[in-house]
């Protein structure tokens, strides 16, 4: 690897994640602007209001707490009788999931899925809900003719069959809302029915929508929770085919987002599951906040939305699909390009996620389906992926190796150019040499470049993989989150309380790689460049081993055996490729007329062109002295 090619590399990485980097900025950038003119607008409504006294104020608030029950009352009209009562549960199953439901506002107050148990340290082995009863809240608010939320009203079980539940929110014997859900048998979909078809009368018919609130509190569900909290936000897609799907940032903090616009469903995401609600006829807008517990909670986010649905005086029925269950590619596509739900898998933008999605996935569920290790799948995928880009590894090594024997030609033609005025005639003396040669200064970089959506496309496929969820290899107790094999009694600032073999494992044989590579090149080279070499030999596995100390094994475990197999196919192209052998054909070549492209040839007439302008400069200089 040449100078040329570690400065390609270092800028094409410099550009996306540049990119990456930019384009978070400037919808931060949106959001924040939305949230300082709304700040605003508040500040505005605030400074119009009408001033009261502090004693009026808290007179205020005596008469307000001593009408109380009163105004409840009054505000719940015929449904001031259900607002009371004793909270009851019913649990319904099918082949994937236990769902518990509650009489208190009628909703799914947990789920348990079945193939799956939780892997937190404090909670390991226990059953895996999505959410608990005391963490949930789901109901509607509207006007009746006083605003009504349904979420703490006390429902009537109506219908329980093994596959169907109904609820029935009475107001009198002839006025109820009724909720009907509908279970399949081996699906992770289930139908929910909001029928107010009985409820209109006393329903506020000038009312443009009504609101549905749902609020969960998310368990820790993982090893780490740094990783998990990395992964764990709310998402939610646009309507149509073609809509586009967006997730909150993830943060330690609190993050909200209004969306003003139509919605198809929200979802909270965990790292591998997900809760998510459809409209069938689209949500109007949705209001969307979490809250991120500390890291010594037993709870990771705290999750709420607002989602906003039409209403008039024909509305008779709201209809929704829920989704409780893993976040897992192929179970995902397969409710297919409708909903999909498949963007909640965080396989990366653009060509990263062409990788992931047409090479890595189907390869992957291939060899599971006939080896049952994942160490294994993942060193024959490892295998796999180095001989698809093996002609490009292959070119690359040719490419430095000439490089590397043109650098006594290089260095004469540095000692006859010394000066910084000759740095034209020291360029086309250089690209002469390349061409007469055969060989092209970014010939060892674009090989490489090539190489790299593989590289990005593994950084986004083995931690969002729940497949490699609690999968043990070697000394990994979960491929899915560190391996640990020291836990250290304090925590090191972004390295953590643990030591990973794996990341150790890696870094070492990122410095071994780059050695190797280093040892490619002349002294010469090597020389000039002293900085860039303590930043690939030294700097960059450090930082490696601190960056990657607290992610997934099996991205790790991978890492390493990528450059273990470049190592080998290092020392395997030495042994094929003779030096002299190399040496000679480039010769032959220089014998040989040189074909010039048109592009060449008008650049090569430019840098004539340039070439004079300085002679004429440096003539016109001399006659003035």
């Amino acid at each position: 690897m040449n100078k040329n090619t570690i400065i390609g590399l270092v800028l094409i990485g410099a550009i996306l994640f540049g990119f990456s980097w930019w384009n978070n900025k400037k919808v931060e950038e949106q959001r924040e602007v939305a949230r300082i003119e709304k700040a605003r607008q508040d500040s505005i409504a605030l400074a119009n209001a009408p001033k009261i006294s502090v004693e009026e104020q808290l007179l205020a608030e005596i008469k307000r707490d001593s009408l109380d029950g009163v105004r409840a009352a009054e505000a719940l009209g015929k449904l001031a009788s259900v607002a009371q009562g004793t909270e009851q549960f019913v649990t319904l199953e099918n082949d994937l999931a236990v769902y518990t439901f509650s009489n208190k506002g009628g909703r799914i107050a947990s789920v348990q899925l079945k193939d799956y148990e939780r892997l937190n340290e404090a909670n390991k082995g226990e059953d895996l809900l999505l959410f608990a009863p005391n963490g949930s809240s789901f109901g509607f608010e509207f006007f009746a003719p006083e605003r009504i939320s349904t979420a703490n009203l006390f429902f009537d079980v109506r219908k329980i069959s093994d596959s169907q539940i109904a609820y029935r929110l009475m107001a009198d014997s002839a006025s109820y809302v009724e909720y009907l859900y509908t279970l399949p048998k081996d699906n992770y979909m289930i139908d929910f029915k909001a029928d107010f078809s009985q409820f209109k009368s006393l329903m506020l018919a000038t009312q443009p929508d009504i609101a549905l609130k749902w609020n969960i509190v998310s368990p820790q569900e993982e090893k780490g929770f740094t990783n998990e909290n990395n992964y764990t936000t709310i998402a939610y897609k646009y309507p149509g085919v073609d809509g586009d799907f967006e997730e909150l940032k993830t943060s330690t903090g609190t993050v909200s987002e209004s969306i003003p616009t139509k919605v198809q469903w929200m979802a909270f995401k965990q790292q591998f599951f997900s809760s998510i609600i459809v409209s069938n006829d689209n949500f109007n807008s949705a209001n969307l906040t979490y809250h991120t517990f500390p890291e010594s909670a037993s709870d990771i986010k705290d999750f709420s939305a607002s989602l906003t649905l039409p209403y008039s005086a024909s509305t008779a029925e709201y209809n929704f699909k829920f989704y409780f269950g893993p976040n897992k590619y192929s179970v995902l596509e397969e409710y297919g390009d409708e909903y999909n739900f498949q963007e909640l898998v965080p396989l990366g933008w653009g060509i990263f996620g062409w990788v992931n999605r047409w090479i890595v996935i189907p390869i992957f569920d291939f060899l599971n389906k006939y080896i049952s290790s994942y160490g294994i799948i993942i060193l024959l995928l490892t295998i796999f992926i180095k001989l698809i880009i093996f002609p490009l590894t292959y070119k690359s090594y040719l490419s430095t190796a000439k490089m590397r024997l043109l650098g006594p030609e290089i260095k004469k033609i540095n000692e006859r150019f010394p000066k910084k005025e000759d740095a034209m005639k020291k360029q086309q003396a250089m690209m002469g040499l390349y061409k007469s040669a055969g060989v092209s200064p970014m010939g060892g970089c674009l090989p490489m470049l090539l190489q790299m959506p593989f590289l990005f496309a593994m950084f986004r496929f083995f931690p969002s993989s729940i497949e490699l969820r609690g999968q043990s290899f070697l000394w990994a107790t979960d491929l899915s989150s560190y391996d640990s094999i020291l836990n250290l009694p304090f925590s090191i600032p972004f390295y953590g309380d643990h030591v990973s073999l794996f990341t150790l494992l890696m870094a070492a044989s990122l410095f071994i790689t780059s050695k190797l590579n280093y040892a490619q090149q002349s002294s010469m080279q090597a020389n000039s460049m002293p900085g860039m070499k303590f930043m690939m030999l030294y700097l960059m596995p450090i930082m490696l081993l601190f960056m990657f100390n607290n992610f997934s094994s099996g991205l790790t475990y991978y890492y390493l055996l990528s450059n273990l197999i470049t190592v080998g196919q290092t020392y395997a192209f030495r042994a094929v490729v003779s030096d002299d052998k190399l040496h000679a054909k480039m010769q032959q070549n220089a014998t040989k007329p040189v074909k010039k492209s048109k592009w060449a040839e008008r650049l090569e007439a430019m840098q004539r062109q340039q070439q004079a302008m300085q002679q004429q400069q440096q003539q016109q200089q001399k006659k003035k002295k």
